[in-house]
């Protein structure tokens, strides 16, 4: 008798904890579903280097970042190039080739939502992680709004980006030559 009650009561504490994971999962998805665009402030640590800015991503593959520095740094995505240029330097790289190619596509970041395990960190942040083309990606969302606020990669050269995400605000309306990629120096 006592075994029985123990196995049920096991059972029920397993299934109330994978119903209220599948739904923190379905919620974080239909918040995302949502989502037009987004605009946040953040901390990004690359390989221990620092630096804060104010981005705004439009979904699909969108991105503008200014940067806090006197360099004026600003990051730039149409879609299919990415643009990082500073008063001295410019670079262009294909997004795709990039670890914001994933980043910025919801639809994808849906797709593997729903394919992976959750983690719960500190009860606070709900983590999935994904390795896509050499690429390893963990994303963050907050377990109570269930906005993405941050995410870590590393990439084929081994560089460790850590960017954190706060002031969020969502479905703004956006300057609407935001994304346009600027002209070499």
């Amino acid at each position: 008798m006592f075994f029985n009650k123990r196995c049920i009561f096991i059972t029920l504490i397993i299934l109330i904890t994978s119903n209220a994971s599948a739904s923190l999962k379905e919620s974080i998805v239909l918040h995302l579903k949502n989502i037009d665009n987004v605009n946040f402030n953040f901390e990004q640590n690359i390989n221990g280097k620092i630096e804060n800015g104010n981005c705004t991503i439009q979904y699909p593959k969108k991105i503008f970042c200014k940067y806090d520095l006197g360099n004026q740094k600003i990051l730039v995505s149409d879609g299919k190039w990415l643009i990082i240029k500073t008063s001295a330097s410019y670079y262009k790289y294909p997004l795709d080739k990039t670890p914001l190619n994933y980043l910025l596509d919801k639809k994808f970041l849906i797709k593997k939502i729903n394919d992976l395990d959750q983690r719960i960190v500190q009860g606070k942040l709900i983590n999935f992680k994904f390795v896509e083309k050499e690429n390893e990606i963990n994303i963050f969302f907050d377990v109570k709004n269930h906005n993405l606020v941050g995410w870590q990669t590393l990439d084929i050269y081994q560089n460790l980006s850590i960017t954190y995400l706060n002031s969020i605000s969502l479905n703004q309306k956006i300057k609407r030559n935001l994304f346009k990629l600027p002209e070499r120096n």
